[in-house]
């Protein structure tokens, strides 16, 4: 049975020009019985008028050749359609990518096979969406510290883009050694808490950044996200809490509270940045809820068992 895809590339993402290596995919998908139309965005908003146009026309798969912002993008226009995501990527993070263990595809022909094969033979998860300010995200949602430090990064052209997590690593530094914590007050249903706050992210996946283990009984079909609140003042505070997380540490310590919920308000004085995907998106106020099962997001069958609840279902 043919399976109709369409293969949406932003030639923007990641380090390198990825067409050519996408054209062979896309022949070769063609090969497995994808029947793959070949589209490039051309600037902001385009990725996500594909996705609304391809669930229009019942397109079985959309795959995103990008990196994490495509992606959210992509999901924002294909939320509560049967259309199935799919990645392949091409960014410079690819922490969805990395989370799921989906291949980076690389400038090099035999890659080209082998992200054909990873992507026939993967599985259908339905998953769900986080939501903040009436904004989808597939992975996370953030404010404070992480937030200010990807204001200031994004966009990059491409040169900064091939340094990969260099360039985050010493803005973050720079940012976090100023910053300091503010006032926030944060209401989990009925539940509400008033502390000073460094930063607070709302995940949807177990990995955070590059380097980060955040939460690792993550799931992402539960219709909960996993919420952080870093307490703390400044730079110090900011530094002892990168350390516990590396080390894995961070749920123990009594500057971290960590909620399940599946929703949050936040009210900050005075306001700071938020991000979505690793996006900057305004600032606070925020609302944040989940939208249960909004998206069917193909999964390598390699991806790890603890990122679902519920049983796979058919393409």
């Amino acid at each position: 049975m043919t399976m109709k895809t369409v293969l949406v590339y932003n030639p923007t993402a990641g380090p390198w020009d990825m067409l050519r290596p996408l054209k062979r995919l896309a022949a070769y998908l063609r090969t497995c019985g994808w029947d793959t139309e070949l589209v490039q965005t051309e600037q902001e908003g385009d990725a996500g008028r594909y996705a609304r146009d391809s669930a229009a026309r019942h397109i079985d798969m959309l795959l995103v050749a990008g990196g994490d912002g495509t992606i959210n993008e992509v999901a924002n226009g294909l939320s509560g359609t049967n259309t199935v995501l799919g990645i392949v990527p091409v960014g410079t993070g690819n922490i969805l990518a990395q989370q799921l263990r989906m291949p980076a595809l690389l400038p090099v022909a035999p890659m080209v096979r082998d992200i054909g094969d990873v992507l026939s033979n993967s599985r259908v998860q339905r998953v769900d969406l986080g939501i903040i300010n009436n904004r989808g995200f597939v992975c996370w949602a953030g404010l404070g510290l992480d937030a200010e430090i990807a204001t200031q990064m994004e966009p990059r052209p491409r040169h900064i883009k091939r340094l990969r997590t260099l360039p985050y690593i010493f803005t973050g530094l720079a940012v976090a050694s100023e910053y300091s914590g503010v006032r926030a007050q944060f209401r989990f249903g009925d539940r509400v808490v008033r502390t000073r706050t460094l930063m607070a992210v709302a995940t949807n996946i177990q990995l955070y950044a590059a380097f980060f283990q955040i939460a690792p009984q993550g799931c992402m079909d539960d219709g909960l996200l996993d919420i952080f609140v870093f307490k703390g003042l400044n730079f110090s505070y900011a530094l002892r809490s990168a350390v516990e997380m590396l080390g894995k540490r961070h749920q123990d310590s009594p500057n971290v509270m960590h909620v399940l919920a599946s929703s949050m308000e936040v009210e900050t004085s005075p306001t700071v940045a938020v991000h979505l995907d690793g996006d900057p998106m305004g600032h606070t106020p925020a609302s944040v809820r989940m939208r249960p099962g909004a998206l069917r997001l193909l999964v390598p069958s390699n991806a790890p068992e603890t990122l679902f609840s519920k049983s796979p279902e058919h393409l």
